[in-house]
């Protein structure tokens, strides 16, 4: 099998523009001195990221914002979050996710 090089150049220069966002800020913030107020702003940053992306996927059934039954999601994320309250496991809130998705499809469809 041979190696095309102008796919290998594009290979490197995706793994180049992927690297560079993400390494950049890191390095240049950890040489700065941030306020207090920037840090405790900033510990909300991973939650809000993943509740965007969490009620995209869950409010959104058929193209439309749901919030009625049919929305299978809307009724498996209710004891997937009470588990995540309650043991604050990853691995346990997935699991229970996926088995309320399961079963409410096994159930309903």
């Amino acid at each position: 099998m041979e190696i095309n090089t102008y796919i290998l150049w594009i290979i490197i220069g995706t793994a180049v523009v992927t690297f560079i966002p993400r390494v950049l800020p890191f390095i240049i913030l950890s040489r700065l001195d941030l306020p207090e107020w920037v840090l405790k702003w900033l510990e909300y940053v991973p939650v809000a990221v993943m509740a965007a992306l969490l009620a995209q996927e869950v409010l959104i059934y058929d193209n439309e914002l749901s919030f009625s039954f049919q929305n299978l999601k809307l009724l498996a994320i209710v004891p997937t979050f009470i588990t995540a309250i309650i043991t604050r496991s990853l691995i346990g809130t997935v699991l229970v996710g996926i088995l309320s998705m399961l079963i409410l499809q096994y159930v309903f469809i």
